[in-house]
């Protein structure tokens, strides 16, 4: 299965950088995976409800140039469906069994993501009705990839 997941900025903290990595290598014993960081939008630490519209909008644009027809789109959004571990790997096979094999996860920034994003979507999925950093949600996610991997696998979870 290809999966591909796309963050609005880029992880600056080397910990984080490691995490990654880490669970890269990991996926990448599975899954053909893709990490691509598409910019975030400069702007002033006090936005109007227009302004952080508009840099939603561009962040927005900037993850649909991304995409491709035929894939499944997950976009991580705070108010979406939430899933167990076991729950999303079974969704992940089924997502499979539909003749999807090319799934993109969209992290999306600290504004969250445009309208246009979360209607291309095919499932919007949240991990808690917590709010996290965006780069601490790309660890979550390479992890919650990784363990429903090995669920699916019926493998061991090795930490």
């Amino acid at each position: 299965m290809k999966i591909t997941i796309i963050t609005v900025g880029k992880l600056k903290e080397e910990y984080y950088k490691k995490a990654c990595q880490e669970y890269q290598k990991r996926l990448t014993s599975y899954h053909q995976l893709t990490l691509i960081e598409v910019p975030d939008e400069k702007a002033p630490e006090k936005l109007s409800n227009k302004q952080t519209y508009q840099v939603m909008e561009r962040e927005g644009k900037k993850i649909i140039d991304k995409l491709k027809e035929r894939q499944y789109i997950i976009a991580l959004e705070r108010l979406g469906k939430q899933l167990s571990s076991v729950q999303l790997s079974k969704k992940i096979e089924q997502i499979g069994l539909s003749g999807k094999s090319d799934i993109v996860f969209i992290i999306g920034g600290s504004l969250g993501l445009s309208d246009e994003v979360i209607n291309r979507a095919d499932l919007l999925l949240s991990f808690s009705l917590m709010t996290f950093p965006h780069q601490l949600m790309k660890v979550i996610l390479l992890e919650q990839l990784y363990r429903a991997t090995k669920i699916s696998k019926n493998e061991p979870y090795h930490k």
